[in-house]
């Protein structure tokens, strides 16, 4: 399906591990290194302001990561540079029994909207990649709920390694 007219893509999945640990995940510049595919190898610029590379256009994009902890709610503002940053995308965490599934586990509904600069091209695009950063959200975060005897070490980034 085109999203090219759409205002918004949406996508959401439910996730073995609890409502708070999904929130730390989805909050974190850091850890969106794993999952966010016009953003890798992410950098700390300064306190709450981070750097990555597309790896669509190999360009940099810095974000800016506004979280309310008792919504479990994030705000993140993009741009190509710090003084560029608009808002563009939000991510929720519920538990997982509000949608009558089990209790204690979470439900992430990630909402991204379409600025009036973006060409068709670049919607279409993300239309297509927005499914797999979800997924790829759920699979890590299911991955670092394991125990150590169920999971082999996962590798660390450039830049975990550094800390």
């Amino acid at each position: 399906m085109s999203h090219t007219h759409s205002p918004c893509i949406t996508a959401s999945v439910l996730v073995e591990a609890s409502p708070d640990v999904c929130f730390d995940f989805v909050r974190s510049g850091m850890k969106q290194t794993h999952w966010a595919l016009g953003s890798m190898e992410r950098e700390e610029v300064e306190p709450g302001l981070f750097c990555g590379t597309s790896l669509f256009t190999y360009n940099k994009l810095y974000i800016r990561i506004v979280a309310q902890p008792e919504l479990r709610l994030v705000d993140y503002y993009t741009g190509t540079s710090p003084a560029s940053l608009r808002f563009g995308t939000s991510t929720r965490v519920i538990d997982s029994s509000c949608v009558g599934e089990v209790a204690g586990n979470a439900l992430i509904v990630m909402t991204t909207w379409r600025h009036s600069s973006t060409s068709d091209a670049d919607w279409e695009l993300k239309s297509h990649f927005w499914p797999t950063e979800i997924a790829l959200i759920k699979a890590r975060i299911e991955y670092e709920q394991r125990s150590p005897e169920q999971a082999v070490a996962a590798p660390q980034t450039s830049a975990e390694s550094a800390a």
